[in-house]
Parts: structure tokens; sequence; C-alpha cells
């Protein structure tokens, strides 16, 4: 976690006025590139909900979750367990709450085995399963204080469904959520992921449009920026401090993404820390913190790409538009300016749908492409300059 979160007011006020609903009719979408801050701002909602009254559930959705149903329905129940556990039940109450039986135990702690052993007796499909039990749970949570649950999953982009193998785990979440909430039942989701989220879920459920309400997440205007590189060290009483010109150097360093930020800022502090008292003229070392970040950051996602996704990849870096959105047409047109073996539309189109998939480009709803990495077009650069994926130019 950053020691200052610089520039995020308006989402921390818009996700407020979710919190406020008595009747959840918007759940949250927060998206955004890697490194623009996305967990760190999810992380800070947590004691923010905490304090408005709600109790948080939630963790990272990989692709395990993905598998089936049952998977997704086992990540929810696990995470509930965790608040559910404080919960115990005398004999008899299992009964007013629709838990089967009368129990001959005094007390039954609303462990995860309670909850799983709830799940699998009750009848029906893994939806009408999931429902029941998350309705037993708001039973048990509307006799406290508190308002209702956040389940907030980070990575929700790794859900998906599967129509070859039958099994519909972002469905089922969508399905089962909008189902209890027209219930009145306070459950709220906030899901985290890369830009491809939101049309992921719409693809699902068409209803997801109005289901959510998507906060999307950029980088740090340049007075934000320089707060985050210039705050914490103020206000931490810190023996070193960064002169007017490192503060620029570093702003432009990190393009303003959150992320790039903190490490370099990192860096730099570690450096010098190590010469204090030194009578030598400190400054950025750039060329030695853009190695770093290279390696740290960009070159395990590089080591992906087979040489012909590079070439494409260099041939987006020098488009004027690189580091916004590009389309099909100008990555075929520049090829064939600068490569002696160009792209084709199809060709283009197949390695920008496996790029994707690797998670180092994504692809809009209006037909547009985009990296999904920051600063992406730099390293591709930088790559190619040191002959590293030297590209087959033209003449």
């Amino acid at each position: 976690m950053p020691p200052y979160l610089a520039g995020r007011g308006d989402e921390e006020a818009q996700f407020k006025k979710l919190l406020a609903q008595t009747e959840i009719l918007e759940n949250l979408v927060l998206t955004g590139l890697r490194g623009v801050g996305k967990t760190v701002l999810l992380e800070t909602f947590k004691p923010l909900a905490m304090r408005e009254g709600w109790l948080w559930v939630g963790t990272d959705l990989t692709e395990t979750v993905s598998v089936s149903e049952a998977n997704l329905a086992l990540r929810i129940i696990t995470d509930l367990a965790v608040v559910t556990s404080a919960f115990s039940l005398k004999a008899g109450e299992q009964v007013g709450l629709g838990f089967g039986a009368e129990s001959s135990e005094i007390v039954q702690r609303v462990s995860y085995g309670f909850l799983m052993k709830m799940y699998e007796e009750q009848p029906g499909l893994v939806s009408d399963k999931l429902k029941a039990v998350l309705e037993f749970v708001w039973g048990l949570v509307r006799q406290t204080d508190r308002k209702g649950i956040v389940f907030a999953y980070d990575e929700a982009q790794n859900l998906s469904d599967n129509a070859q193998k039958e099994q519909f785990p972002l469905s089922l979440l969508l399905d089962v959520f909008q189902s209890i909430q027209r219930k009145g039942v306070p459950f709220m989701l906030a899901l985290t992921g890369l830009p491809t989220l939101f049309p992921k879920l719409v693809d699902a459920r068409t209803f997801a449009e109005r289901m959510f309400r998507v906060v999307s997440l950029q980088q740090l205007a340049h007075p934000d920026t320089i707060d985050a590189i210039t705050k914490p060290i103020k206000e931490a009483n810190c023996p070193i401090s960064f002169s007017p010109e490192s503060v620029q150097s570093i702003a432009a360093l990190s393009g303003g993404y959150p992320y790039f930020i903190q490490f370099i800022c990192r860096e730099v502090y570690d450096i010098w820390i190590q010469r204090l008292g030194s009578t030598d003229n400190l400054s950025i070392p750039i060329v030695e913190i853009t190695r770093k970040l290279d390696t740290d950051f960009f070159a395990g996602r590089w080591a992906k790409a087979t040489d012909r996704q590079r070439e494409l990849m260099w041939v987006i870096s020098i488009l004027d538009n690189c580091d916004y959105e590009f389309s099909v047409q100008e990555i075929v047109s520049k090829s064939g300016a600068v490569l002696d073996k160009p792209f084709t539309s199809s060709h283009a189109n197949q390695i920008l749908s496996t790029l994707a998939s690797a998670g180092l480009i994504y692809k809009n709803r209006h037909g547009k492409y985009m990296f999904a990495v920051p600063l992406m077009s730099d390293f591709v650069r930088r790559q190619a300059d040191s002959g590293a994926s030297a590209p087959m130019a033209v003449g």
C-alpha cells in the first residue's frame, strides 16, 4: 500500500454513494490498465465500507474459479465463512431460517462446514443452492447492526463462461446477485479488472449494463503525480527530499501511473539514503532505474511473445497513437511502410487475439485495441533499439 493515495477522491465519492443505497440497484466495476492502482484503491475501500457499517469479503479471482459453476459457488462460500464463523445458532433456530429440521445441538457455529452442508442439501441447480445460502446468511446479518456485505473480487476479468463444457460461472454470478438484490438482500459486488471486464459482463448477461456503475481509472493528473511523489516524504519527515527537478524527472518517467511512481521513488530513495552525507550531487539514475523496471515489470510479459508477435508490437509502438487506441488497419498500413514482410488484416487480427490472451493487448467494444500494460510502447521501442528484437525494416 502506498503511504499516500493521490488523486482518487472522485472514485472514493462514487463508492460512498453506492454504499448509501438502501436497495442495491448498482454494483461497482473498477477497471483500468495494470499499474493504475485498482487493487490499492479496492483495499482502501475496505475500511471505508466497514466504517459505513458493511461487512467485507473477497479475494483474487483466478482462472480456477472459471472451471465450473461449482468452483465459483465454493469460492463465494469460502469467503462468506470468514464472516459467518462469528455467528452461532441455538437449537431450533435453523428451522426459522430455512435450514432443515430442528437441530439437537445446543449451539451450532456457522462455519464453512455448516454452509457447505447447507449448500449440498439444497435442491435444484448450483444457482438455487447458492441463493439459498446467501439468503440464509442475510437472515443472520440482518439481526446485527451491519447494513450488508460487500463481495470484493480483484482480477475479475479472469472469470468467464465456457459454453463447450456447459459451465457458466460468470453468468451464474450475475444471475445470483441480481436475483437476491431484487429480493432486497443488500449484498453488493465490487469487481476490479482490466478494461476487458465490463464488456465480458455485458456479453454474459445484457442486464449487466444496468447492474454496474463503471469507474475507469486513468493515470494521475500532473498535480496529483507531484503529490504522490512529494507528500509521503514530507509527512514522514524523511532525511532526504527531492529537488523540483528530481520530482519532474520522476513524474515524467512514471507517466503518472501509481505503480511506476512508487517503484521509481523507492529505487531513488534506496540509492540516496545510502549516500546520505555524501558531498556528491545526487541525481536520478534514470538509465539504471529504467533497466530495473524493464526487468521487473515488462520482461516477464515480453517473454511470452514470439518473434512475429514482438514485430507486430514494434509496429504498434511506432504509431502516433500507440499509447491510446489503434486499429488493425493502422497496424497493417504502418507495417507495409516499415517491414519487409508486412502483416495482412487476418494475420494481424490473429496475433492481436493471441496477445490479448497473454494479457499484453486488449480490445474494447468499439473494435479498437490498446496495450494492456502502461508504457509498454516505450519498452518495446527500447528493446528494438537495443537489438533484442530487431524489426525486419524495409530498406
